[in-house]
């Protein structure tokens, strides 16, 4: 990070200090109007434009921020300056005539999340950045393959890769291996990933054998194929250049531009079926298939990039469910039957690798909404509402070692006092439901930390175009100051040889007269 800032450019440290102004983020000597108090006697906060300040003010105010999750933050945003520029130096080696495949490359690059979504800690030893060759543009690679991973929960709080499938253009099979974590398990996720502690008993392939063999299909600058790959690549531990995320280059016509669709939604809207029904396990070779599957359709051009809101009963799916939340991670998923009362299955909804934390979130999915509406009702716990309005409980059980938990119990509907849920409301819950506050909380400040930073780009943009027609017009005025300098000299140059001519004539006029 020191490194970094000691280097960095001005307008990146200034839209740095700029960021950490509207987070509210204090160092160790205040927020930056303290710290210029305190810094700099002579001037203080009055001047306090980071725009005006030099490199050593906005470097010596960074350094003061020593707490975790300030730097955290800064390092994020470091790593989307560095992730920009590498985009940068990436998209000026493609050629003017961009093939299908580059095209959906370059929307992936520059969609405005991609710097944050895909910022990696790949300089830590267990990562493998792959390299790219030096290929002129006329000669890039087409060639892609698709990629999907399942991961278990691990008691450290952590994410560990259990399974992955990659398949070609052709949805040949290249790699399909289970995983062993090589990590103490806090939860298989079976009801999600299919894998159980069985699955794994005679496994020796590690995370390393894996990264090994994709290094070898991902050589002469292969294209890789996902379904918010960033969190596969996470889960491989892989940095690499040249992606296509189906959940970047697909959008709903009515939703902001964030709002990814899941892949089982983008299947029914584009290749008319569905990757699982509700309640099934997910299956890697499916996924991938389904991604590849995508991708090749729009290259094909069969589809263009809005794709229609998926016409369902959202509200009749969502009623057969409970969704449980707040479940602390040393509860397996197992036994969550022991909570509440019915025949369901349990899916666990399983978060992003940036949104880990101690707690997790599980739907119980009954037959129909009849059943699931008697097991709310049956069980005991203290109703309340949640920000939405829908029913919830506030339940405690025993599990297996006998401590008690607590977690929450809430009905994916709103009861019939409340107004009606609308499609579209429904289908975001479908689509985010399971996510604590928490998590929640932590996308929205990343949603908003990049269209700060956006935002901050444009500026820096319009001020260096509107600094350049300042330079122009300060050199046009230098000119024609120059030009008016000119002229008053030849002016002077006139008036000298008027006064000269008069000189002479009034000298000839005296003479004349004296001569009569």
């Amino acid at each position: 990070m020191d490194a970094f800032i000691a280097t960095a450019e001005k307008k990146v440290l200034v839209e740095i200090v700029k960021l950490s102004q509207k987070r509210g983020m204090k160092g160790n000597k205040g927020d930056w109007k303290q710290f210029l108090n305190i810094y700099d006697k002579k001037f203080g906060a009055s001047l306090s434009d980071p725009g005006k300040r030099s490199n050593d003010v906005l470097t010596a105010y960074l350094k003061t921020f020593d707490k975790e999750d300030d730097l955290k933050v800064l390092a994020k945003v470091v790593q989307c300056h560095s992730n920009r520029q590498a985009v940068d130096q990436l998209l000026k080696t493609f050629p003017e005539n961009e093939s299908p495949e580059q095209s959906l490359v370059r929307s992936t690059l520059e969609h405005p999340q991609y710097p944050l979504d895909y910022s990696f800690p790949s300089h830590e030893q267990d990562w493998v950045v792959s390299k790219r060759g030096k290929k002129s543009k006329a000669t890039i690679s087409n060639g892609m393959v698709a990629v999907d991973c399942e991961m278990v929960l691990c008691e450290d709080g952590s994410e560990a890769l259990v399974k992955v499938c990659v398949v070609d253009e052709n949805l040949q099979v290249k790699l399909d291996e289970l995983v062993n974590p090589r990590k103490k398990v806090a939860d298989y996720r079976t009801e999600i990933t299919g894998v159980s502690a069985s699955d794994l008993d005679r496994v020796t392939c590690t995370l390393a054998d894996i990264q090994k063999r994709l290094k070898k299909l991902l050589s002469g600058e292969t294209i890789l194929v996902g379904h918010s790959l960033c969190n596969d690549l996470q889960a491989l531990k892989i940095d690499h250049a040249r992606v296509i995320d189906t959940a970047y280059i697909f959008k709903y016509s009515d939703g902001p531009i964030f709002r990814k669709p899941s892949l089982n939604n983008l299947c029914k809207s584009v290749l008319g079926y569905e990757v699982r029904k509700p309640g099934s396990p997910h299956n890697c070779l499916d996924d991938a298939c389904a991604a590849m599957k995508l991708v090749l359709a729009k290259i094909k051009r069969e589809i263009g990039d809005i794709i229609p809101p998926v016409q369902e009963d959202v509200r009749e799916v969502n009623m057969a469910k409970l969704l449980l939340h707040r479940i602390p991670i040393t509860v397996p998923s197992e036994e969550l039957h022991n909570a509440i009362p019915g025949n369901y299955t349990i899916e666990v909804k399983q978060p992003s690798v940036k949104a880990q934390g101690d707690k997790y979130s599980a739907f119980a999915i009954f037959k129909n909404p009849q059943e699931a509406d008697q097991a709310y009702e049956k069980v005991q716990g203290n109703k309340e509402k949640d920000s939405s309005g829908r029913p919830q409980k506030l339940i405690s059980f025993k599990h297996s070692k006998g401590v008690l938990t607590d977690l929450y119990v809430r009905k994916m509907a709103q009861d019939d006092s409340c107004a009606q849920v609308s499609s579209k409301r429904a289908l975001e819950v479908e689509e985010n439901s399971g996510v604590h506050k928490k998590q929640k909380t932590d996308q929205n400040i990343e949603e908003e930390m990049v269209a700060d930073l956006s935002q901050c780009c444009d500026h820096l943009k319009e001020i260096e175009r509107l600094k350049q027609e300042q330079q122009k017009v300060s050199e046009q005025c230098c000119d024609h100051l120059k030009e008016i300098e000119g002229l008053k000299q030849q002016l002077k140059n006139k008036e000298f040889e008027i006064s000269t001519l008069n000189k002479i004539v009034s000298k000839y006029q005296g003479g004349k007269k004296k001569g009569k």
